[in-house]
């Protein structure tokens, strides 16, 4: 069975001059180029927005699957969101930004004025604000859940063109705060804020055999914490942080406020990376191994512990294509699902390249959050793409095979990444699924917002 047929598009790693919009991997056409209009004002867009008598789709940084940006018909309209960014309004404890400002200028507004979001980053910072609230972005540690729950007030342009803004208080907030762009055009959020924390992480490589009862540790004992698993070689490397004490800050401060990294390293992972890399080039035929996939895992040699702020401790991904798949579990189940994907290792033998990551956060309050109302476990996995665009048939199977695994246990996966919808239940998972529904009805009775993705999901 190829890879296509099993929901994992190829990439086109050089698309031609074809007229035609493509996702940031290069592995969906999303439409025409004239398709897109990118408004110059609020009120530009909700001319827009209220004028269109087709589908309306805001395309973002455009890193999730095509599926969810796809256009259907022609007259429907990609919106670009992109100059209608930056910093709007700060308070003592709160700063609203324009819905196209991407993560890393959030990040380094508010760190420049000695401030942070109390939800950690993800691994990447390149999406768009307003799409790293749609899709449930989130990054480490149960004291914190999405960068969705630390939104205090979100502005929309409704299906109508007219303005709605909510607040923690309205009954309808848990909708749009993970809406799946299906509500309207998230153009500005104020986020809470809090004095920046300086962090020492500490990593470490240590056996798997404990893996199950050691998450729970680290998560419960660390400010912040993230996992890489490697079942073939039965090894875990962890990131386990805590806020930094005088001694380490002060080094920071002389640091310039620079990552400071320690002098002693260690080589306890350099076996196994050396093993996944292997791994990789036969999967991939990458021959620059300098290149982004190559370095995503020969980072993880030659490690030390580290001290900065959690933007330059966590947000440290190297944005490549690939397939990427991200379950959800109640973390009270990971020890179980850890046990399972064990057994399974052991009987298949599955072929990897890339290390299984485990993030958890605490509960969300957004009604379609996969950390809907409950600590959280996410189970991440990745294959890259060959150089050819096409991707290893050990590697589909792999992910297939897993993700109905997780499926069986109820997992709710990451909204922004690949899963298979026939596996998943959705009014069964998220008990508030239905009076979302209700609130899209309200909001945009015409469907105006809606693509083929969205409809499948929601009607």
């Amino acid at each position: 069975m190829t890879s296509e047929n099993r929901g994992y598009p190829l990439r086109n790693p050089h698309p031609a001059a074809d007229g035609k919009v493509w996702n940031w991997a290069q592995n969906s056409t999303l439409g025409d180029k004239n398709a897109v209009c990118a408004p110059e004002s609020e009120s530009e867009l909700q001319q827009l927005v209220a004028a269109s008598r087709g589908k309306i789709r805001v395309m973002g940084s455009k890193m999730s699957p095509g599926r969810m940006l796809k256009l259907v018909e022609q007259g429907d309209t990609l919106v670009d969101l992109s100059k209608l960014r930056g910093l709007i309004a700060i308070t003592d404890d709160s700063a609203t930004f324009a819905g196209g400002t991407p993560l890393h200028e959030v990040y380094e507004i508010l760190s420049g004025i000695g401030r942070m979001l109390p939800a950690s980053p993800g691994v990447i910072a390149s999406q768009s604000l307003a799409g790293a609230l749609s899709t449930g972005t989130h990054g480490q540690g149960l004291q914190q859940s999405s960068i969705a729950d630390e939104a205090l007030s979100i502005r929309l342009v409704l299906a109508d063109g007219s303005i709605a803004e909510y607040d923690r208080d309205h009954k309808w907030f848990p909708a749009v705060q993970l809406g799946l762009g299906s509500l309207g055009v998230l153009t500005q959020v104020t986020l809470r804020t809090t004095p920046s924390v300086v962090y020492t992480c500490f990593k470490n490589a240590v056996s798997a055999d404990t893996l199950e009862e050691d998450l729970l540790d680290w998560n419960h004992n660390y400010a912040l914490s993230k996992a890489w698993w490697f079942p073939n070689e039965n090894q875990v490397h962890v990131w386990a942080a805590r806020e930094a004490n005088a001694e380490e800050i002060a080094l920071y401060q002389d640091n310039n406020e620079d990552l400071v990294k320690q002098e002693e390293t260690s080589d306890a992972m350099n076996e196994t990376i050396d093993q996944t890399l292997e791994h990789m080039r036969s999967d991939t035929k990458i021959l620059d191994e300098n290149g982004k996939p190559f370095r995503t895992v020969t980072r993880f040699k030659d490690f030390s512990d580290v001290t900065g702020d959690v933007y330059q401790v966590f947000c440290r991904g190297i944005a490549t294509p690939q397939i990427n798949v991200e379950i959800g579990i109640p973390l009270a189940r990971a020890g179980e699902v850890i046990r399972k994907i064990k057994a399974w290792h052991a009987d298949t033998q599955p072929h990897m390249h890339y290390p299984i990551i485990l993030r958890c956060t605490g509960p969300s309050s957004s009604w379609l959050s996969p950390a809907y109302q409950q600590d959280t476990c996410f189970f991440g996995f990745v294959v890259y793409y060959s150089e050819d665009g096409s991707l290893s048939e050990e590697g589909v199977n792999f992910l297939r095979a897993v993700e109905e695994v997780l499926a069986e246990e109820g997992g709710r996966p990451h909204w922004g990444k690949y899963f298979e919808a026939p596996l998943y239940d959705w009014a069964a998972l998220y008990p508030q699924w239905h009076e979302f529904a209700s609130v899209r009805e309200a909001l945009d009775p015409q469907h105006k917002f809606e693509n083929a993705f969205t409809a499948a999901l929601l009607d």
